[in-house]
């Protein structure tokens, strides 16, 4: 028992000797099995670590935490409010959960399958985009940088924090009081992250398990109200003819389900930090869709809970507080405390997108399209993602200061909804590109296949979550603009990723006589391995094309031929082009 709870709460304690993986990372062999699976990926994607710089630090209870951390933070809390207002249907609203449900599900066996065929790739999106679409070159790896670092800031969960963390004190804050709260808050929680990957997931690991207990007692709580053992006079009051009224908007009906969505984000959080993880695949498929399962049990239960003690028009105008309200109504105006315990709940999903989201900015530096790859792929001075953490924490404080706190939470919602759906609904396509290049390659099909019905149900969510935001609400909408604001910035955001790619690798090197080609870099200081995209003159295109393979390794027959690079710290990646094979399999990493 003692030992389960260790490694509970204390994670897998396993750092990476810096030398040790500086050495292992700085060839590569003909063939590259992780794990002793086999790794086939195209060369323009990110380069393969062989050993993890960051160190293996995420078990089974991190991949379950991970995951049950994003997902329980604020949505279950505080959304329940505007999904009735946009359904106008108590029986609805809780079938809306459930549909949440199937909808992550089906969007799981998605990543299930991308992390079967690339089990020593963290990044979740970023590298399964990059293996799915290789042509035309850089093409998706641009893009979803601009995407990824556009939208780094969770400046909604925050701001949520803080609300809870004043509601808990009897405080009425002001707005700047509030945005005050927000980003010291934050800060706190992102230097935990910055200073070590080992304790930040202990701590979140724990705050998980108070996040499961907090649900736990609001169900139960329910049940009791349910029975008649509280202070509620008519519990079941909400749920006589429950699905009367049900709106037949479709733009509200549309809203209801980013909402949900948002509030089940973090089904695949653990596919951000693959890499970290020892023997990868096997772990994944047995803890991921388990954590699911809980958070869709807990939320479901919640939901009734809610709706068993408060009435329905206040939960329809409870805003982010809806669970307040709960607390309030069961246990009146004295529970005013209570309300810390979603505060806590906040704060542990902050800690875990921070750790989830900042594998994706390092994967998007390690392809070489951000400026300074090595620069983001470090992970100097303490073995954590030290600059993508940095960015991550400066965009949160500036979004949290420079939007109208009113509206905020609402439209980053929905905004960041807009460019994820065509993502998502890319990587389904792109699972039937990968299994066509594969047969065709004449290489192995993945270990797992997500089912036809799951891919198609998959992309025709994300259609549907594309074309009706267009249709006009009934009643303006949940924010004070134009109700599809969140659907044209998200649609200008992607023709700029179009236009920055179209000048950068097309019109720019025609105009001055240039080609791009990868070139892949180890640093002496940590063993990280990016590419840099090199601007090779055309008259030496040739010549480098015979000296480097389509990843950017320098080949040479043997290990003899590293080479310095023309930048500090850094030298080139050998090919090994002899018959030996690299395996660093579980217990070399331990």
């Amino acid at each position: 028992m003692a030992a389960r709870l260790k490694q509970l709460f204390f994670a897998s304690d396993s750092d990476t000797d810096l030398p040790d993986a500086k050495e292992k990372n700085v060839q590569i062999g003909e063939h590259v099995y992780v794990d002793g699976v086999a790794v086939y990926q195209d060369g323009n994607g990110a380069p393969v670590e062989q050993v993890s710089p960051l160190g293996y630090h995420v078990g089974w209870a991190g991949i379950l935490f991970l995951n049950i951390s994003q997902m329980i933070g604020t949505g279950v809390f505080s959304t329940p409010g505007s999904i009735l207002r946009a359904l106008d249907s108590v029986g609805l609203s809780i079938l809306y959960w459930v549909i949440g449900a199937i909808i992550a599900a089906a969007a799981l066996t998605v990543y299930l399958e991308y992390a079967s065929l690339f089990p020593n790739r963290s990044g979740g999106q970023v590298t399964y985009l990059e293996q799915a679409y290789p042509r035309p070159a850089f093409l998706l790896p641009t893009s979803y940088a601009f995407f990824i670092v556009a939208f780094s800031f969770s400046s909604s969960n925050a701001v949520v924090l803080a609300r809870y963390i004043y509601r808990a004190a009897g405080y009425q804050a002001g707005e700047w009081a509030n945005k005050g709260l927000a980003i010291s808050s934050y800060t706190f929680l992102a230097i935990l992250c910055l200073l070590s990957t080992r304790w930040s997931l202990r701590l979140m690991n724990l705050i998980s398990v108070v996040k499961l207990i907090i649900l736990l007692f609001i169900i139960f709580t329910g049940f009791a109200v349910l029975g008649g053992g509280t202070r509620v006079k008519d519990p079941r009051a909400n749920f006589r003819n429950s699905f009367d009224g049900v709106t037949k908007n479709g733009n509200g009906i549309v809203n209801a389900l980013v909402n949900i969505n948002f509030a089940y984000t973090g089904y695949a959080n653990a596919f951000n930090v693959v890499a970290e993880i020892k023997n990868p695949f096997p772990t994944l498929k047995r803890v991921a869709p388990i954590s699911l399962a809980i958070v869709a049990v807990l939320y479901i239960l919640a939901n009734v809970a809610y709706f068993a003690a408060v009435p329905a028009e206040e939960i329809r105008e409870s805003g982010e507080l809806a669970a307040a309200l709960f607390f309030e109504a069961v246990f009146g105006k004295g529970a005013k405390g209570l309300p810390a315990l979603i505060a806590i709940s906040a704060a542990g999903n902050i800690m875990a997108t921070i750790i989830g989201s900042t594998r994706n900015i390092r994967e998007c530096a390690r392809q070489g399209v951000i400026p300074f790859p090595h620069i983001w792929a470090s992970t100097r001075p303490f073995g954590t993602p030290f600059a993508p953490i940095l960015l991550k924490w400066a965009l949160t404080c500036i979004v949290i200061l420079a939007l109208p706190f009113g509206d905020a939470f609402n439209f980053l919602v929905d905004l960041r909804s807009y460019p994820d759906s065509v993502f998502i609904f890319l990587m389904v396509i792109g699972i039937y590109n990968i299994r066509y290049r594969r047969r065709k390659e004449g290489l192995p099909q993945a270990e797992f296949q997500a089912w036809h019905s799951a891919l198609i149900f998959s992309a025709l969510v994300c259609l549907f979550l594309l074309i009706m935001p267009w249709y006009p609400p009934e009643n303006g909408g949940d924010v004070s603009f134009w109700y599809a604001t969140y659907c044209a910035v998200g649609i200008g955001l992607m023709l700029a990723m179009g236009a920055y790619y179209w000048l950068w690798v097309k019109a720019l090197p025609k105009w001055r006589n240039y080609s791009i080609r990868t070139e892949t870099l180890v640093s002496d200081q940590d063993g990280s391995v990016t590419h840099r995209l090199r601007k090779v003159p055309n008259s030496e295109v040739a010549e480098w094309d015979q000296t480097h393979d389509d990843a950017g390794n320098v080949l040479v027959e043997s290990t003899t031929g590293i080479t310095q690079a023309d930048t500090r710290h850094l030298v080139k990646r050998v090919r090994v082009k002899d018959e030996s094979t690299i395996n660093y399999n579980v217990e070399e990493k331990a």
